[in-house]
């Protein structure tokens, strides 16, 4: 399939996941695990996401929305959930979800959500690339998108002050 029809082809988007589990090397001095290590993987399921479905060079432009709802313990799994949520031109909006589990009990939880806007770059990495169209195959996947577009307005308003 040659770029220009890659970019013609209408798809869903999948929910990519990555699991890991906390070790004593990822937490802070309260024995959870650094914000900063839990928005890495985040980003690395944005990416995951963002590639699958588009399945050209993509960077992240910028993180949204972050919100920490509950911290992760040592010892717990960790489970990154993403999908592309919206696309744009040359843009799209990533949803990730991250959950905590105690890995004995099974007790599972919403620890964090946030968003990520990735662009497709061509192969030398400067210039942003045409996206295929996001199939909307069901009232979720249409209600996220419209969370998507308003965080890809908000993106578009704030870099135009």
């Amino acid at each position: 399939m040659s770029e220009i029809e890659n970019e013609q082809v209408a798809r869903e988007a999948n929910e990519e996941h990555i699991a890991d589990i906390i070790l004593p090397h990822q937490t802070n001095g309260y024995g959870t695990m650094f914000g900063g290590d839990v928005m890495a993987l985040m980003d690395k399921a944005a990416s995951i996401a963002s590639l699958r479905f588009c399945r050209q060079p993509v960077v992240t432009a910028s993180s949204e929305r972050i919100d920490f709802r509950a911290p992760i313990g040592q010892g717990e799994i960790i489970e990154a959930f993403s999908r592309v949520i919206f696309v744009g031109r040359t843009s799209m909006v990533v949803r990730v979800r991250i959950y905590g589990e105690h890995p004995l009990l099974g007790d599972r939880r919403i620890c964090t959500k946030g968003y990520f806007s990735m662009v497709v770059i061509t192969r030398d990495g400067v210039h942003p690339r045409p996206l295929p169209q996001l199939l909307l195959p069901d009232d979720e996947a249409r209600a996220e998108y419209v969370v998507g577009e308003e965080i890809h307005q908000a993106i578009i308003a704030r870099r135009q002050r």
